[in-house]
């Protein structure tokens, strides 16, 4: 492959993107629909076939925000071999930040008709404000918050768990049950953020209002610029040095220690600026869905964000992107025509996957430096051979 880096004499980040095809494909799929999903949305008449629908534009902004979580995923487990359940933690804390901000906007607009006490406060008998919620009538102080937060539990959690060096099937499970521990915690009333309800019923974000097509229109817009560059720094991380050793701490932990390198160091690193990247994502999904409640922490949502990344590719990060957007748009669709049968289909899925695109969907198109549809369908016939030969053995 050109190395367009010493060809061109170019800066590094560029250059890495010359050479990464995948990505050129993502952020030119990117940049168009920032220019093409507004314009039909606001421009184009509704009787057109080109016309884009209000009800789309929720729902890609949905697909973006879980495309960027998926990302943040996919750094830390396919590059650094961090298997974390609880990464829909992070993406929860981003969202209540935006969501109490959104609160703060309602003002005397609310049920109750208090201009300071949101109106889940009101009607369990809240005298004032608490201290947590001060600032938060500030947008960007509710977007460091959404970054700060998430970053801040990461940090602290691995610090803790990567200097015990917990690794494995056991650092998984201490991110599920982070996660399960601020489910229950956010149920409850006296926590102040909405208990079972959580935030929602949010009318404007920085004085525009939420329903107008022009602002879902910014938002996802936003959601696609902050996407690509998401992924730029994603892919900057895994091309440099620092990169190198984060995949030889995935592929082999020990050497690397027994080497010098202080793993930890490299661990906790990556391990925060995913969860960050997991907040801005939530932060982003908020106002466009119009609700933040506790479900966002069920460890099963983060179960679920590990299988876009298998799906679409591990290790490949524009693979987590079409795996979230594969999945999800599945889900849209049977959820809508067979509900009952949803979460079949999707733990058939990742069976299916994992047996036979152990790469993803990514790993099977030869453009992408898979074995093509051909050789994908040989490994199957492959595999399944071996698993009769084997089944027959136990015979």
């Amino acid at each position: 492959m050109t190395d367009y880096r010493q060809k061109y004499k170019m800066t590094p980040v560029l250059g890495w993107l010359l050479q990464d095809r995948g990505g050129m494909i993502l952020l030119g799929i990117l940049l168009l629909g920032c220019i093409l999903i507004p314009a039909g949305n606001l421009l184009v008449p509704e009787g057109s076939a080109f016309h884009v629908p209000t009800w789309m534009l929720g729902l890609l902004g949905k697909y973006l925000c879980y495309a960027l979580l998926a990302l943040s995923v996919d750094l830390i487990w396919g590059f650094c071999g961090i298997l974390s359940l609880g990464h829909g933690a992070f993406f929860a804390l981003g969202g209540y930040a935006m969501g109490m901000y959104l609160m703060r906007q309602i003002g005397d607009r609310g049920v109750y008709g208090d201009p300071v006490l949101p109106d889940f406060m009101v009607f369990l008998n809240w005298k004032e404000l608490p201290w947590y919620w001060y600032g938060f009538d500030h947008f960007s102080f509710a977007v460091i918050m959404a970054m700060l937060v998430p970053g801040v539990l990461a940090f602290v959690f691995g610090f803790l768990a990567f200097r015990s060096r917990v690794t494995g099937v056991y650092l998984s499970i201490i991110t599920q049950a982070m996660t399960y521990a601020l489910l229950l915690a956010f149920f409850r009333n006296d926590m102040g953020f909405g208990g079972n309800n959580g935030l929602t019923d949010f009318k404007d974000i920085l004085g525009f209002d939420l329903q107008s097509d022009q602002t879902r229109c910014v938002l996802v817009v936003a959601s696609a610029i902050m996407l690509g560059i998401c992924y730029v720094v994603s892919r900057g991380i895994t091309q440099s040095r620092l990169g190198k050793v984060l995949i030889a701490i995935r592929d082999a932990e020990s050497r690397v220690r027994f080497t010098g390198y202080r793993v930890e160091y490299y661990k906790l690193f990556v391990f925060t600026v995913s969860a960050v990247m997991a907040g801005i994502a939530g932060a982003l999904y908020v106002p466009q869905i119009g609700i933040i409640n506790p479900g966002e922490f069920a460890p099963a949502a983060s179960i679920e964000v590990v299988i876009w990344v298998a799906v679409g590719g591990r290790g490949t990060l524009y693979g987590a992107v079409l795996g979230a957007f594969i999945v999800n748009y599945a889900k849209t669709f049977f959820t809508g025509v067979m509900p009952d049968f949803w979460l079949f289909f999707l733990g058939g899925l990742f069976i299916a996957v994992t047996l036979f695109l152990p790469k993803g969907v990514i790993g099977a198109i030869p453009a992408f430096g898979g074995a093509g549809a051909a050789g994908a369908a040989g490994n199957w016939r492959e595999r399944l051979a071996a698993w009769r030969a084997n089944q027959g053995g136990k015979a």
